[in-house]
């Protein structure tokens, strides 16, 4: 079921390239995003204060699915600490580098930077001693990274105009790689709704204040329909769901192994550039999406030595 759950999670993540972009047009990106990550927010607060109540009025306390929406554990002095630094690092940096990034350059460079991903949680993971990465899991990474360079590499390119827009996704990557990784002691006590609803929240109270001015600069009255709706559906699918399914990945699967699945992105973007801008599917990004899933597959199958379950 997880395995499902991440494949959705990507599905979402790669439609939302174009969904943004397409936004863009009429919004500002950092005011986009503002109101994007106000919105998740609140529903994140309606779920967890939701699950609370719910836990209260049945004693037996959380099983099964309900554990990813609450736990019983006391929120410690030190845990909102690490809460407030997810918030800072992994919405409110993540999100303004993103954004920023992706208004500047092209979805390739963007998608490419962001399959670099799992390579850089796995390093991390490594360094810190948190997980053990095997040969195979490397070996698959590579596979991953290969794939997704067969995919969007030809339209990478540092030196181009866009080098502030990649520089800065570079950045974002950092940050999701920060919070990924940073997530997981709270994770052990804590629900991914929880975590992550808290942390987003804390963030966006951190983000609306550097949006402000583009927030006022936005002729809302021009804004269309269908942009709102966008908007919409990037918070609670991009952000609500997907967050929650990456942080449950996490907690079940690990953080080296859940940071493989972002992969899948780039080729879901590529596919709805293909479906909804009609660009051409040759052989090269075939054979690129081909190498992806081989990656993720390969490090799937194979138990990381070492991880604490």
């Amino acid at each position: 079921m997880i395995d499902f759950l991440l494949l959705l999670m990507a599905v979402f993540w790669g439609t939302n390239y174009s969904i943004v972009k397409h936004a863009f047009l009429e919004i500002d990106p950092q005011a986009f995003n503002a109101l994007r990550m106000a919105l998740a927010s609140t529903i994140f607060l309606a779920v967890i204060v939701g699950a609370r109540v719910r836990a209260a009025s049945s004693p037996a306390g959380p099983g099964g699915a309900d554990g990813v929406f609450y736990t019983p554990a006391k929120v410690t002095s030190r845990d909102w600490w690490g809460l407030a630094g997810l918030g800072l690092v992994g919405h409110c940096g993540y999100q303004y580098c993103f954004m920023g990034g992706l208004a500047r350059t092209s979805v390739a460079n963007s998608s490419l930077m962001i399959g670099a991903t799992p390579v850089l949680v796995a390093l991390l993971s490594a360094l810190l001693g948190l997980e053990r990465i095997g040969r195979l899991h490397w070996v698959g990474a590579g596979l991953s990274m290969t794939g997704i360079y067969l995919v969007v590499g030809t339209g990478f390119s540092l030196g181009s105009s866009g080098a502030t827009g990649d520089l800065l996704m570079l950045v974002a990557v950092c940050c999701w790689a920060a919070y990924t990784i940073g997530a997981r002691p709270l994770m052990t006590r804590h629900s991914p709704v929880g975590v992550t609803g808290t942390s987003m929240i804390i963030g966006t109270l951190m983000y609306l204040p550097l949006a402000w001015p583009s927030l006022r600069a936005v002729p809302w009255r021009t804004v269309s329909a269908s942009t709102w709706a966008w908007l919409v559906y990037s918070a609670v699918f991009a952000l609500c769901v997907s967050y929650t399914i990456w942080y449950a990945g996490i907690k079940k699967l690990g953080s080296a192994r859940t940071s493989i699945y972002s992969n899948f992105v780039p080729i879901v973007a590529m596919l709805t550039a293909v479906v909804a801008l009609h660009e051409p599917l040759g052989v090269r990004k075939i054979l690129g999406a081909a190498a992806v899933l081989a990656g993720v597959a390969l490090t799937r199958m194979v138990q990381l030595p070492g991880r604490d379950s």
